[in-house]
């Protein structure tokens, strides 16, 4: 096939979509599939772009057999509203404009959130007259309200009249978890319109004997039992909660226990800035780190924290940072109710707490240090019970498999609105 994948980030990002946007395509590409991934300069989280790159007009690159095209767009740090809108239309412009000039595809795909790629996708598939397969990640905008980005106004109920368009628009729907299945279905998207590919891990990288270890020598955590939460640092992870519980063990003049922070977002710098302030010495802030060292930081932390804010939305969601903390071993502590505690807790893969409740993070926190051989156990479970039922190479083919199935050609020619 030859496949045309908008999607706004792409490696080097190491966020949760660029992951699975990287790990999807150059699969498809060793399978024999001709990829090509329109998408932006590197720079999430900060809006700066990654050395090596510049914000152009377009530019080419192969990554991994796919075919990169990198579009220019309004630059934004992942906080605030306006500049942050500003640089997701940029992207639906240009990435549209380099659809339409991209090799011809097969099948067109975009993914979502932002939803505004998924209408760059709706574009592009109705001029080319392809089949077009929108990829849902997230409930947008109602995760929007959830973490009160924004507040319900005509605007929000205006981007909603669009979700819903979009929906109609596309041909198939891939979204990544059960509870996203059923919020569409909620909407009025047909089941059968409808498939599930889970996000997933790639094996190979995580595999914990090749890991090497940095984090404890570089910030000098020596034998403490260390907690790490890997991943954007955003107003949707609810990481107060780490603040909350680091006083209590102020409180109680612990110096046994430490949290890191790894990752960037639109709440780090507060957060270290109230941790500095209030003298928090037992909260450890990284920063942005590069992919590449994931999987050695995971092999030497002792435990995983993997935390939203409580909120109904989250209850569909299922973080990625299960499938990387089990690859490397690492019991969950788990602050996400719904599909994403149903899978950790069957797996036996990890504890499961209250979002934003300290008490309970620290309890857990406490079993595991007080029980080497339950961390150990927990870890292990992970890996046999999730990791390796997520790897990419198996969600590849199966993917690959539901696009094969779709017919040929345009289905209709009626505006992409009307669609469906």
């Amino acid at each position: 096939m030859r496949i045309l994948f908008l999607s706004h980030y792409f490696f080097p990002e190491g966020n949760a979509p660029a992951t699975r946007v990287y790990e999807l395509t150059r699969r498809w590409a060793e399978a024999g599939h001709e990829v090509t991934v329109v998408t932006s300069a590197p720079n999430v989280p900060n809006g700066v772009v990654y050395e090596g790159y510049r914000n152009r007009p377009f530019q080419r690159e192969r990554i991994g057999g796919v075919s990169v095209w990198r579009v220019w767009t309004f630059l934004a740090a992942n906080r605030g509203t306006a500049r942050r809108i500003l640089n997701f239309l940029s992207y639906a412009a240009t990435a549209t404009l380099a659809g339409l000039f991209a090799p011809k595809p097969d099948v067109v795909i975009a993914t979502s959130p932002q939803f505004f790629c998924g209408w760059a996708g709706v574009v592009v598939s109705f001029l080319r007259r392809r089949p077009f397969v929108l990829e849902i990640r997230d409930i947008w905008p109602e995760s929007i309200v959830a973490v009160e980005a924004m507040e319900p106004s005509r605007w929000i109920r205006a981007l909603e009249w669009l979700e819903l368009r979009m929906y109609a628009a596309a041909d198939h729907i891939v979204t990544v978890g059960e509870g996203y299945r059923r919020k569409l279905v909620e909407k009025g998207v047909p089941a059968e319109r409808l498939s599930i590919v889970p996000n997933g891990v790639d094996l190979a990288a995580f595999a914990p004997e090749r890991a090497t270890p940095w984090l404890r020598a570089e910030h000098d955590l020596g034998d403490r039992f260390v907690c790490a939460y890997v991943g954007t640092i955003g107003m949707g992870a609810g990481l107060e909660v780490v603040l909350s519980a680091a006083r209590r063990l102020r409180e109680a003049g612990r110096d046994d226990l430490r949290f890191a922070l790894v990752g960037d977002g639109a709440e780090r710098e507060d957060l270290e800035a109230r941790a500095r302030e209030e003298g928090l010495d037992s909260i450890v802030f990284t920063g942005r780190v590069d992919k590449a060292r994931i999987p050695g930081l995971l092999a030497e932390v002792d435990a995983c924290l993997v935390h939203l804010r409580r909120t109904p939305l989250f209850q569909t969601v299922m973080p990625s940072k299960i499938f990387e903390a089990s690859a490397q071993r690492r019991p969950i502590v788990l602050g996400v109710e719904g599909f994403a505690a149903e899978l950790v807790s069957e797996a036996e893969a990890g504890l499961c707490i209250e979002p934003e409740n300290d008490r309970q993070l620290l309890e857990a926190l406490d079993r595991l240090a007080a029980d080497p051989e339950l961390a150990s156990r927990l870890g292990d479970n992970g890996f046999e019970r999730i990791a390796r039922r997520f790897d990419f190479g198996e969600l590849a083919v199966r993917y690959a498999a539901s696009l094969e199935a779709l017919p040929s050609g345009a289905p209709t020619a009626r505006p992409p609105a009307e669609r469906g």
